[in-house]
């Protein structure tokens, strides 16, 4: 059999007709009108009034910060169970990023361990909705109010996730996506920051574009970024958007199959979506307990014989030279080991999901 792939972009809309327009205007920079509808109508999608669309979801984490001013002598705290970026952003402004640890059931941030590390030079949190399933934001938000933070989301995998009915990315001051080629819609590279701020909206908009005066041209009167998006991208973003929410319906339709196929199998513990969220499966992750006879690395070397890939959870950023400091986080340090994300394109089939399952419910690893 072929490689059932873990992930891939479905891209059989409109794309390649909005970026062959691009190319046959000779609009393919950072101007054209792709980049202001993806801006408007990426916002809105977030129930957002303003999006600035950047050049990828780690930059969009950085402007964020930079627009409120964070920088030495502040700390945000991070989630150390994510992707590196959040952590590096907030390095970027010479902020100290402060690590702590997951909750056991969503694998999100756990708000008791938030509370526990604001100090007097806490500045924001970032929670991030690992995995495509949302934070519990309305503790953080709490916390947030109560000592006076900014809250930026981190919903690079998360796009169209819900809290209580809200999509993410609007519950704080800033919500930050990527649009890279394994995320739920992609414009190859490519982020964007939204908010219903339209101070901050501005002080990022300007930020991103080498701080470049808007009444004069070519004059900077502060240090800027050349963070820009071009119209290329955004053509793609924008075709992909067209159809979003067929896109997540399908993560979802497919993470059903899985969850039918796996309930009850010894030793999987299948990904949380709690009564208060809308999970969107941007991969679908599972844990490999003890019970099951294999360690999670040796389920992921026998289905690679096998022609399907997987890849293992984040590591938890504590434990990485740049950012290892003897701490211990023991419940995203048991998820890191434990934890497999499974096929999850949306060009998935239904008999290739049903392969992945088989496999794993006859424990058919060895070849």
């Amino acid at each position: 059999m072929g490689l059932i792939p873990l992930t891939e972009p479905l891209l059989n809309g409109r794309e390649l007709e909005y970026v062959t327009e691009c190319i046959q205007t000779n609009w393919v920079s950072s101007l054209g009108r792709f980049v202001t509808q993806f801006e408007k109508d990426f916002a809105a999608f977030c129930h957002c009034s303003h999006g600035i669309a950047v050049s990828n979801g780690t930059v969009a984490l950085h402007l964020a910060l930079a627009a409120l001013r964070i920088g030495p002598g502040d700390e945000v705290i991070v989630p150390t169970l994510t992707f590196v970026a959040t952590a590096n952003a907030v390095r970027y402004t010479g902020a100290t990023p402060v690590l702590v640890d997951s909750d056991p059931y969503t694998w999100n941030l756990d708000p008791a361990a938030v509370a526990a590390a604001v100090t007097h030079r806490t500045r924001a949190i970032i929670p991030v909705h690992i995995y495509g399933h949302p934070a519990d934001m309305d503790p953080l938000l709490d916390i947030a109010r109560r000592h006076n933070l900014w809250v930026i989301e981190d919903a690079a995998e998360a796009h169209g996730a819900e809290y209580k009915g809200q999509r993410v990315g609007g519950l704080g001051h800033f919500g930050c996506f990527s649009f890279y080629g394994n995320k739920i819609i992609t414009t190859g590279e490519g982020g964007m920051v939204v908010t219903n701020d339209p101070d901050l909206a501005q002080k990022a908009q300007f930020l991103k574009d080498h701080a470049m005066s808007p009444v004069k041209r070519y004059w900077h009167p502060e240090i800027g970024f050349n963070y820009r998006m071009t119209n290329i991208q955004a053509a793609l973003g924008v075709a992909q958007l067209e159809r979003i929410d067929y896109l997540i319906e399908l993560r979802r339709q497919h993470a059903r199959q899985y969850a039918a196929e796996l309930q009850g199998v010894p030793g999987i513990t299948l990904p949380p979506e709690a009564d208060w969220a809308k999970n969107v499966y941007w991969m679908y992750s599972v844990l490999i307990e003890g019970d099951y006879g294999f360690s999670r690395d040796e389920v992921m070397a026998g289905l690679k014989a096998q022609g399907v890939d997987t890849r293992p959870f984040f590591y938890p950023i504590h434990t990485m030279p740049p950012y290892q400091s003897g701490q211990r986080l023991p419940v995203a340090e048991e998820l890191s080991k434990k934890g497999m994300n499974l096929p999850s394109a949306p060009t998935l089939t239904e008999d290739q999901i049903g392969t992945v399952c088989s496999i794993l419910r006859e424990k058919a690893l060895r070849t």
